[in-house]
């Protein structure tokens, strides 16, 4: 298998480094020699030195053999130009790695499409979204967006009070838009049927159009529930995400940026969230913001040393848990010494989006669900899968369900009346166990392999 990837940065050498340990062949693409020396010292790849954005080094580089080709410079234009003209070139799949949210929003232009460019990726979401799951609230908040953004991944921790506890899931009535793909409960992961009965405690993950799954969750939601209090340190990108994703009526969030101009845009960009301009490594500032109170303390700031800091202070004060973002692994070993509860390393989180992209077969993207339990894949449907061989209610497919289809410019959450067609991409969930079962409805032949 052979791997590209444009910028020898952090990010592009943290990369390289895991698909070497994969057994993947990899080129890095940089416009500065040094740098590409330092990465030739350190790891087993090739380098070519020229711009991401041109077709020589592209080419040199061997993108039109390329299953894969991760565009990761600090720069987002040149990140969407050089996997374009790599996708354009030849290259099996795409990603570019974007910082500015807008890139990302489909709502206005759908820059993905317009690039032809297999996924527009996000760090610093991943991230965030890694810690919201950290938090451990019995809330709802979005998993992942898939089928460039028009379907959501939810899950819901299922209140004892909520109107859904003593239903069948046909009893509910969800709308058409809306499917439950996994159910987590007594005895363990499943499928569910339409008869399965919601329990209290149960963890039920959600598949639909995003403004049908708010009209859904309330369901699930007792009809009064405490709000768990939490303060982010730090308003940049990470923690921007975090507070953009928690959910107001669950969680009381304030941010704590020592830039003021940060603040304000901050201020203007999020309407439910308490900004404060502070320095989170001042034992009196944070004071000021009352951490001793809180429920959870994120340190999400650019620095570890400043995250260890922060949370070390944090903790001392009285906040009843620790959360910080770790990027150096040496560090890792002292956190639970000086109390930090969770760390989430972001060069973790890219490992495991990165691994999930270089899976064989027909998989375009894959992540994890209810902790492992199940998978949720974007698959491409291919000539000759099995998949196509009549309406899905006839072809009584039980080694996974499959939830929504992307067909040309529209995504449709399936129903057992849709029949699927070549370039179809689907969104499909997986128990643990079943990946193989499940991989020959979407192969050729039956078969999973890329051939």
């Amino acid at each position: 298998m052979h791997a590209v990837i444009l910028g020898a940065g952090t990010v592009g050498r943290s990369i390289a480094d895991l698909l070497v340990q994969q057994d993947v062949n990899v080129c890095i693409v940089d416009e500065q020699r040094d740098v590409l020396n330092r990465v030739e010292e350190q790891l087993d790849v090739q380098t070519v030195l020229g711009s991401a954005c041109e077709s020589i080094p592209l080419f040199q580089a061997g993108v039109q053999n390329a299953e894969i080709c991760l565009a990761v410079t600090s720069r987002d234009e040149v990140n969407l130009v050089g996997a374009s003209l790599s996708k354009v070139m030849g290259a099996k799949t795409t990603v570019a790695r974007v910082f500015n949210p807008a890139y990302r929003d489909f709502s206005t232009f759908d820059y993905q499409r317009h690039f032809g460019i297999d996924r527009l990726l996000s760090l610093e979401k991943l991230t965030a979204l890694e810690l919201a799951k950290g938090l451990r609230a019995p809330g709802l908040f979005a998993v992942e967006s898939f089928a460039r953004g028009g379907v959501e991944v939810l899950e819901v921790g299922v209140d004892q009070r909520s109107d859904a506890v003593g239903r069948s899931i046909r009893d509910l009535n969800l709308p058409a838009t809306v499917r439950i793909g996994l159910l987590v409960g007594n005895k363990g992961p499943s499928v569910p049927t339409a008869d399965e009965v919601i329990q209290p405690s149960d963890r039920v993950t959600l598949i639909g159009k995003s403004t049908a799954l708010e009209d859904v969750k309330s369901l699930f939601e007792a009809k009064s529930h405490r709000t768990m209090s939490v303060i982010i340190a730090g308003g940049g990108e990470i923690g921007f995400h975090l507070a953009k994703i928690l959910d107001s009526r669950r969680y009381r969030v304030v941010v704590l940026e020592a830039d003021p101009e940060r603040c304000q845009l901050l201020g203007s960009r999020l309407e439910s969230v308490t900004v404060l301009a502070g320095d989170a490594t001042n034992q009196k500032e944070l004071e000021e913001a009352r951490v001793s109170s809180v429920d959870v303390f994120v340190a999400a700031m650019g620095r570890d040393e400043d995250n260890i800091i922060c949370g070390a202070e944090a903790k001392e004060l009285g906040a009843s848990r620790i959360i910080s973002i770790v990027r150096r692994p040496d560090y890792v070993n002292v956190l639970e010494k000086i109390g930090i509860d969770l760390a989430v390393s972001p060069r973790e989180v890219m490992a495991g989006e990165i691994v999930g992209m270089i899976q064989t077969g027909p998989i375009a993207r894959q992540s994890s669900l209810a902790g492992g339990a199940a998978q949720v894949w974007e698959v491409e449907v291919r000539e000759g899968a099995p998949c196509t061989a009549g309406a899905l209610r006839d072809l009584q497919i039980k080694d996974c369900l499959i939830a929504a289809i992307v067909r040309e410019e529209y995504v449709e959450v399936a129903s057992g009346d849709d029949q699927l067609r070549v370039g179809d991409s689907v969104v499909v969930i997986v128990q643990k166990g079943q990946e193989s079962a499940a991989l020959k409805w979407f192969g050729a032949n039956g078969q999973g392999s890329r051939g």
